[in-house]
């Protein structure tokens, strides 16, 4: 009997002396495919605005991108015809704990055998994530609109996962992306994003303050790790800002609003946190509105939206679908 009690306080040290990421490496890998329909919200696509003129917006936030022009002109491919507006539904993107899990292809792991760093949550308020990115352009797959140029015309691809990305766990490579961190990290910087977390909150944030991810933090660094953890929801929303971020100052996405839009994408490395609404659709799709809107703008805080979305064991992996700014030049005629 005392031979075993001996192993089995051994069993429980063990356990307990554990690090974070050894916890993260093991943990098994959820997840569910999401369904179009009723996992997302689709009022978030308006207000939809065509000439200039609003047709319909259901009560949805939008922002002034420049484009008051109700008629447009293209010149590759030649074409004359109508402004119009909309929210995109794009990209998604995952935030997880264990490495190569991939909760929106229904929790299967996909291990390439490259290591790489797990889940880490450590005392202080530092935690760390990976995190997924999804070419979605639902509209088109889904074909709500056929044929329109207007809608990115892809299919639901996986495209880049921080992995396989050196900077992501390193925040001494990660500078070469953003070289002007050094200088917002100062006090007096990282306190004007509680203007930022005002401004996301009541409408959309602003976007004078790059640096800034609203009531989430800091923008900077363009990587995994966070460094004041107060829940999943406010870290991974953070992951997700910095990760549409990266991308943007990676070249990997482009703008499609404003004039500059009109005719086609155009690069943005420093992205316009306007320019995109976010849903999150796991672990439990956020199409309950609240005061009529059921997506955040970048930098909202999550108190009320994120209330509940965060329990053990399948509610500690997430996902957010981007609903993009979109400014068209939808074409009457060509030449």
């Amino acid at each position: 009997m005392g031979w075993l009690l001996r192993n089995i306080r051994a069993v429980l040290m063990l356990a307990f002396a554990a690090s974070p990421s050894s916890w993260a490496a093991t943990t098994t890998c959820t997840g569910k495919f999401m369904n179009p329909i009723t996992d997302i919200c689709w009022s978030c696509a308006f207000p939809l605005k065509v000439g200039g003129t609003t047709i319909m917006d259901f009560g949805q936030e939008d922002f002034d991108s420049g484009v008051s022009n109700p008629l447009c002109a293209c010149s590759s491919p030649p074409k004359v015809g109508l402004s119009i507006s909309f929210y995109e539904p794009a990209r998604l993107v995952e935030v997880v704990r264990k490495p190569y899990c991939f909760p929106s292809l229904g929790g299967i792991t996909i291990d390439p055998g490259v290591p790489a760093p797990a889940h880490v949550q450590a005392r202080g308020g530092k935690s760390f994530y990976q995190a997924h990115w999804y070419i979605s352009p639902l509209m088109f797959w889904l074909e709500v609109i056929v044929d329109n140029p207007c809608l990115e015309q892809n299919v639901f691809d996986l495209v880049y996962f921080t992995e396989l990305d050196p900077l992501w766990a390193d925040s001494e490579l990660t500078f070469i992306l953003n070289p002007d961190a050094v200088l917002f990290a100062n006090p007096l910087a990282q306190g004007a994003c509680a203007a930022d977390c005002v401004a996301a909150t009541a409408g959309f944030p602003l976007n004078e303050l790059f640096w800034c991810a609203g009531c989430q933090g800091s923008m900077y660094p363009l990587n995994g790790w966070v460094g004041n953890h107060v829940g999943a929801v406010q870290a991974s929303t953070l992951i997700a800002q910095r990760m549409t971020n990266k991308m943007h100052r990676e070249l990997l996405v482009w703008g499609a609003h404003g004039t500059s839009g009109q005719c086609g994408y155009y690069p943005i490395p420093l992205m316009d946190k306007r320019a995109y609404k976010t849903q999150m659709t796991y672990p439990i799709p956020n199409t309950k509105k609240e005061d009529g809107k059921c997506c955040s703008t970048m930098g909202r805080t999550t108190v009320i939206s994120g209330a509940g979305k965060e329990f053990p064991y399948k509610g500690e992996d997430f996902a957010y679908m981007l609903f993009r700014k979109r400014d068209c030049c939808q074409g009457a005629f060509g030449f």
